[in-house]
Parts: structure tokens; C-alpha cells; sequence
């Protein structure tokens, strides 16, 4: 009853009869419904408003079994090291006849690890006491590294709030509640506040110190995206390494932002996209990202009415791209073979700027290549580079996330301490080390001292 219906099998059906014919016609309904209900078609008599106003297009099924592959090692945590509590279990009749039971000798043991149901926090006082030198000719005392001056909470409450929110995107009033009801240490918002600002004092600067980083890097990736601050649109530029991520908020998307990031000249390679702002950065050399003007294209064609010229445009330039994306992953990049391969595509792209284009869309496209032309296959000069720009946008992300949580900052202060300690809680994620332990030694060494440490370097797999 499909399509492969032949004329032959449909006069079949017609000469056993009007019974034949009613089954035939209800099965060919009933399979017309059901494709109707895969592809999301209205009939005439749905109402309007069981009509969706956009429909997202079908999602690609993935072409590989989830989850690992049949026979791979098996994966679990870790036994505990440590046994705090001995509970032994026994039945006293049998659970399923309620008899009575013959003792054994046979036992099996099983661990469990969880959390107390009572957690309360450590109130330590601190007997300081206070002597006199004669050299000074003053009365000194020593201080106190569990927590900074006149503060009444630890540092490991207030590096851990910090992380929560900045770190992982947990709202105040979240860290709130899972303190006062579950850890039973109350706290108040306005004097977390205040501690958080104290601490951005002490760490800002660790902050200058990844802006240095990045400035000395060979390759820097460069994003952003809209930020929200006392309710208006602002901007959170994210400037990222392999080992360090730098965010900075700005009310501004332009020039001015750049210069304030770029204090000093940058004799590395910038990846970005095509925002225009990027155009006044000193670099040694740029790369645009490719994927950004394969998906400029997909837009075009999807929501805008092209022709034949539209056409042409997009199948020789998106030729081009692949080619040299192609030719990126090659190994051997001073082989004869390699240099006049790239050698063609370059000479290939300047003729496809040359000609002269019909459609508006391609004239577009073509006027930003253009200024862009040298910036291209930047990542075929030097392997170190991608031709795209996805290490960026998975830096921003984390941000993104953030931002959907907590709906941004209601102060331009609170906008700073957000951009400071993301940053700092990102690169010490990137450079394998605990957030937790890490500041808190910092602390420790900075209430003693009055002096922070460096910030720590990336942890290689040799220790």
C-alpha cells in the first residue's frame, strides 16, 4: 500500500470487492497522518493557535551508539582509603517466610561514602598574644593566616562562595540558602559582598598578571558577547591562550575596549572573527575564522532569496575554504607539493575577489574578504594556528552560562569583581590547578607577608 503500489496490484484490489477497496483507501489515510505527523505538517482544519509560530528544523540523529564502545574498561570511583565507621548487619528471620534463621560464618562487606547529615562549621578563638620590643619601641603581636584582617569568616568560606558564583555560576541567594540550611553557617548577602570585594583587592594582581601572559603568547583567540550591567547592554570581551583566559566588561564593543587590553604592543597571532574592531590590533599577523563565513553563507541562503550569480559565488568560494582546510592538516608543510598547493588557493581566492559580482549578498561577502584577504590562510603559514576560532568561543562559554544564571551585574563594581574573578578561576582551571587550595595558600601567605605569591604556571604531566 506505498508508493511501489502498481496498476496491476491496485486492479487486484478493485476486482475482490467494495470491502477490499474501503480497506485499502482507510490504509492509504492512515499512512498519509502518519507522515504528516513526521513532518510537522497543519492540515486546513488545525486551529490557529496549535500553529507554532516557528518550527526548528528536524535534528540530525547521531551516527554512533552513545556511550563507549563494547569491551572497553570499565570506569568507577575510587575505593575510599580511609574507613571512619564499622556497622554490622544481620536479619533475624528470613525476609521473604519470616522463619527463623541458622547462623553462618559467610559475610560480604560493601563500602558507602556520603556526607553527615550534621555539618557544623569549626569556631576557633585565637588567643594573640601581644609583646613588646624594645628595638621598636612598641608592642608587636603575630597574625593570624586563617582569615584576612578583622575578618570573622575563613578563608575557605570565602574562596568557596567566590568559586561558587564565579566559578561555576551559582546565584547569591543559592549559596545563601546551601550555607544557612545545609552547612549551618549563616551568612548575609551584603557581607559576602563585601568580603568578595575584599578579596578582588588581593588577587587583582594575579589579574594583571594573565593580561601580561596573553600579551606574551604566540597565539591569542579573541571573542565576545552581550553582558547586562544595571539593566543596559554592555559587552564581555574574552581574550584566551592555552593556559590563560583574560574576560573584561566593557559598555563599550569598540576600539577604545582593545586599547585598554593591549597596553603594549602584541607580537603574536590574533584568531578572531570579523568584528571590525579587531582591524586596529598590531599583531605580528591575524587569522579570520573560516567556519564564520561557511555559516555567513548557510544564513544567506536560508533567509534570503538568491539567483544563479548567488550560486556560482557560493560554490567557488565555499571550494576554496574546504581546500585549504584540507590542505591545513597536511604534515608536511615545506614539501614542494604543499607550497604550490597553497600557493594555488591564494591565487585562486584573489581571482574570486577580482570578478565582478551580480548579487548584493556576494558583493558583501566580497568587499570583507578584500580587507581581510592577507588574514585568511594565516593557519597555512603556521601550523600552531587553527582556521577557526573555537578555542575563543569555548572560553566565552563558560561566561555565557554564567550570564543565564545570575542575569549579569547590577553595578559597574560588580562588573569588574565579575570579569577579575572569572578570570582567575578559568586560568587556574587551564593551568591544572585547585582553585580552592590555591587561594587559600595565596591568602595565607598574603595576611602574613602583606605580599601575594605568583601566580601559579601550567602543571605539566611531569609534575
Amino acid at each position: 500500500m506505498g508508493p511501489s503500489l502498481t496498476e496491476a496490484e491496485a486492479r487486484t484490489i478493485f476486482a475482490q470487492g467494495e470491502e477490499a477497496v474501503v480497506l485499502a483507501l482507510l490504509t492509504l489515510a492512515k499512512l498519509a497522518a502518519q507522515k504528516q505527523n513526521t513532518t510537522g505538517a497543519d492540515s486546513p482544519s488545525t486551529p490557529s493557535g496549535m500553529k507554532p509560530t516557528f518550527q526548528k528544523p528536524p535534528t540530525k540523529t547521531r551516527n554512533k551508539k552513545p556511550g563507549r564502545p563494547e569491551g572497553h574498561e570499565g570506569a568507577r570511583r575510587p575505593t575510599p582509603t580511609r574507613i571512619d565507621r564499622h556497622e554490622e548487619h544481620r536479619a533475624e528471620v528470613c525476609p521473604d517466610c519470616r522463619g527463623p534463621l541458622q547462623r553462618c560464618q559467610q559475610t560480604r562487606t560493601r563500602i558507602i561514602e556520603d556526607i553527615p547529615e550534621i555539618i557544623e562549621p569549626v569556631v576557633t578563638e585565637h588567643t594573640i598574644h601581644r609583646d613588646y620590643c624594645p628595638n621598636c619601641k612598641k608592642q608587636v603581636e603575630p597574625k593570624v593566616p586563617d582569615a584576612l584582617p578583622n575578618a570573622q569568616i575563613g578563608h575557605r568560606v570565602l574562596v568557596l562562595t567566590a568559586w561558587l558564583h564565579y566559578g561555576l555560576g551559582v546565584t547569591l541567594s543559592q549559596i545563601i540558602d546551601v550555607f544557612n540550611f545545609h552547612l549551618q553557617f549563616k551568612l548575609s548577602e551584603g557581607g559576602l559582598i563585601q568580603m568578595w570585594y575584599r578579596l578582588l583587592d588581593i588577587l587583582y594582581e594575579w589579574y594583571e598578571q594573565i593580561q601580561n601572559d596573553i600579551l606574551d603568547a604566540k597565539v591569542m583567540f579573541a571573542d565576545e558577547t552581550g553582558w547586562r550591567v544595571k539593566g543596559k547592554t554592555w559587552w564581555l570581551w574574552c581574550f584566551t591562550t592555552g593556559d590563560a583566559t583574560f574576560y573584561l566588561i566593557d559598555r563599550c564593543r569598540g576600539r577604545p575596549v582593545l586599547m585598554k587590553f593591549f597596553k603594549r604592543e602584541f607580537r603574536g597571532i590574533l584568531v578572531s572573527d570579523f568584528w571590525g574592531a579587531y582591524n586596529a590590533v598590531e599583531a605580528l599577523a591575524k587569522q579570520k575564522c573560516i567556519p564564520h563565513l561557511l555559516r555567513e553563507m548557510l544564513r544567506v541562503e536560508k533567509y534570503e532569496k538568491t539567483g544563479r550569480s548567488w550560486q556560482r559565488f557560493a560554490k567557488k568560494l565555499r571550494r576554496i575554504l574546504r581546500d585549504a582546510i584540507r590542505l591545513g592538516k597536511h604534515s608536511e608543510r615545506s614539501a614542494p607539493d604543499f607550497v604550490s598547493k597553497r600557493q594555488r588557493i591564494k591565487g585562486r581566492l584573489h581571482a574570486l575577489l577580482e570578478r565582478p559580482w551580480k548579487d548584493k549578498h556576494a558583493r558583501r561577502l566580497v568587499k570583507r574578504m578584500r580587507r581581510h584577504e592577507h588574514e585568511l590562510f594565516t593557519f597555512l603559514d603556521h601550523p600552531e594556528v587553527p582556521h577557526d576560532n573555537n578555542t575563543g568561543e569555548r572560553a566565552i562559554r563558560p561566561a555565557v552560562i554564567i550570564r543565564k544564571n545570575s542575569y549579569a551585574n547590577r553595578s559597574e563594581a560588580g562588573a569588574e569583581m565579575q570579569a577579575v574573578l572569572m578570570s582567575i578561576f578559568r586560568t587556574l582551571k587551564q593551568r591544572s590547578h585547585n582553585p580552592l587550595r590555591t587561594i587559600i595558600a595565596a591568602l595565607r601567605t598574603y595576611v602574613q607577608t602583606g605580599k601575594l605569591p605568583p601566580l601559579p604556571t601550567k602543571v605539566t604531566s611531569n609534575g
